[in-house]
């Protein structure tokens, strides 16, 4: 009986060690997830009130999608998509934005390493404080 206990314990505690990193990968690493954005660059910024072919994503993280203050090329598809950006949102859209938004415009074929986007989410979670 106490070897069976000591034996569940320790594979209780294996299986919570494998776990800790793939919880610890979905925080992101922000300086990874700055050098992830150099993808996003060249039609997206971080600043603030500063808009390229795409919205700044300054502030994504909770704003409602296709509605970044001063851009004014959103596609119907993303006006209508009726959610507000979060880790899970954006991670899901960063994915595959196509199938993520249906007719939306952007032209990028997403992020499909999960390790990327929670980076590159914790980017612009830091980028916006």
């Amino acid at each position: 009986m106490r070897r069976t206990a000591l034996a569940l314990g320790l594979a209780l505690a294996a299986g919570t060690m494998t776990l800790a990193p793939a919880a610890f990968a979905q925080d992101g690493d922000p300086a990874e997830g700055k050098k992830v954005f150099r993808k996003c660059q060249a039609c997206h910024t971080v600043q603030e009130g500063k808009h390229r072919q795409g919205p700044s994503l300054y502030g994504v993280i909770g704003r409602k999608a296709g509605t970044a203050e001063g851009f004014n090329r959103y596609s119907d598809a993303m006006k209508a998509h009726d959610v507000v950006w979060d880790a899970d949102t954006l991670s899901a859209y960063l994915a595959d934005p196509k199938a993520t938004v249906p007719g939306n415009k952007m032209i990028f074929v997403g992020l499909k390493d999960a390790k990327e986007r929670a980076d590159v989410i914790a980017y612009l979670k830091q980028a916006a404080e």
